[in-house]
């Protein structure tokens, strides 16, 4: 019986918080979402502007309107893999040539998704600059680990605590943050969980840099818990790219736009 209200309860916040915000409702979409599809490559990162509740505490956390991230796998029929591809087909039962990616969604936990449920959003790609085509595919299938894994709400709420002092926090209030799991993550969020993908080929997001001296610097792996959705935008190792709605490459001059 306690159970049961337990999950009630829990489904109800959970529904309440996916549910778009009043104030978003009406967000007009600036992106070519046909012209990004045509573009992406496996192992893009892509950013979302999301439009739920959930979302506008993750913009008040993170002061950048980017609040998901997920990791594009390319369609079924692309991935080499047959183990990923196997763990993929048990998440995902549609179109084998519709496009992909891998997030963590609250509510849903790890799981596959068509690229095509985020035609109306706004949206951005962030490239690993330079990352070898085999370390793309390790990438993608290390992601592939992580599906059905639970969605990490605590993390959310640690990463909401570093906007008080440490000092004036009860400590059964402080974060967990940097409490040591041995092994896979039993909960995980997506910016998370993707950087976890990155930092097992040792591709560099926002590096911890320590300069020993002029000559010598060393980089240091921050805890993966750390990130967030803006860290991919801000980073120095992944290539921003942007799809405007309308192209002023595709015109002789910018100012041939159809101002009205």
């Amino acid at each position: 019986m306690f159970l049961n209200l337990r999950n009630w309860l829990w489904n109800s916040i959970t529904d309440w918080l996916n549910a778009t915000s009043k104030s978003n409702r009406n967000v007009a979409i600036i992106n070519n979402f046909e012209d990004m599809q045509k573009d992406l490559q496996i192992a893009d990162v892509v950013l979302f502007e999301g439009r739920s509740r959930v979302s506008e505490v993750i913009k008040i956390i993170t002061l950048s309107p980017w609040t998901h991230a997920a990791i594009y796998i390319g369609r079924l029929d692309q991935i080499k893999n047959q183990r990923t591809k196997e763990l993929v087909k048990q998440h995902y039962k549609g179109d084998p040539k519709e496009p992909l990616v891998i997030e963590s969604l609250l509510g849903y936990g790890t799981v596959v998704n068509p690229l095509s449920l985020y035609t109306e959003d706004n949206l951005r790609i962030c490239r690993p600059d330079g990352i070898k085509a085999s370390d793309r595919n390790k990438v993608v299938c290390f992601a592939s680990e992580h599906l059905g894994i639970s969605y990490d709400v605590r993390q959310i709420l640690d990463l909401a605590r570093f906007l008080f002092p440490y000092a004036i926090l009860p400590r059964e209030w402080r974060s967990s943050l940097f409490q040591h799991n041995a092994g896979k993550p039993t909960a995980i969020v997506c910016s998370s969980m993707i950087a976890r993908c990155f930092q097992s080929v040792s591709f560099p997001i926002l590096p911890i840099v320590e300069n020993e001296n002029k000559e010598r610097v060393k980089l240091r792996k921050r805890n993966f818990r750390l990130f967030t959705p803006t860290d991919f935008d801000y980073s120095p190792y992944f290539k921003v790219i942007k799809f405007p709605h309308i192209s002023v490459k595709s015109r002789s001059s910018y100012r041939d736009l159809p101002w009205d």
